[in-house]
């Protein structure tokens, strides 16, 4: 997904990889029925025989498809293009749709590791992460985590194997 196999380190393991929860596009998808509707409303209410019709009707499909791509296909692209990775060594966050971000915690970095959910986010299983580490971010925020609680039980036994020294529980 955001780190490939081969950027892995020797005796590094992918333990789980994943994408902001679902519930991100939620306001893009209502947006998107929400203009297509108008849009189609717009086109059957324009007259047919009124002069500028033709235009009328471009105008429309054009301001339809530069709604669609901002409110839209933007918000799926910045969803689609974030990505989290947890490693035996690491916890990676990578961002940007031309531009990447990507920002790596080492395992044996992490001081603390928290999650916080509201009552809609407890019944969705998504919520906040929030990461301490002894790095210069000092501490990363990272909001609609899915399966927060597995996440966060896997982020802390990492941490904990990192700290003992262990790989993998050995």
């Amino acid at each position: 997904m955001t780190l490939p196999d081969h950027h892995l380190t020797q005796g590094e393991r992918r333990i789980r990889s994943f994408h902001p929860h679902w519930k991100r596009l939620i306001g893009p998808f209502f947006a998107l029925v929400l203009l297509v509707v108008a849009c189609g409303a717009a086109l059957f209410f324009i007259p047919g025989d009124w002069q500028y019709a033709f235009w009328g009707r471009v105008a429309v499909l054009v301001i339809t498809v530069i709604l669609l791509t901002i409110w839209s296909f933007v918000p799926y692209l910045k969803w689609k293009n974030t990505g989290y990775v947890l490693t035996t060594h690491r916890f990676t966050i990578s961002t940007g749709v031309l531009n990447k971000s990507t920002d790596e915690i080492p395992m044996t970095k992490v001081n603390t590791v928290s999650s916080d959910q509201t009552f809609v986010e407890r019944m969705l299983g998504c919520g906040t992460l929030t990461v301490e580490s002894a790095g210069e971010k000092g501490q990363i925020v990272e909001k609609d985590i899915p399966k927060i609680q597995e996440v966060r039980a896997e982020l802390f036994r990492l941490v904990e194997d990192a700290s003992d020294g262990d790989v993998d529980g050995r």
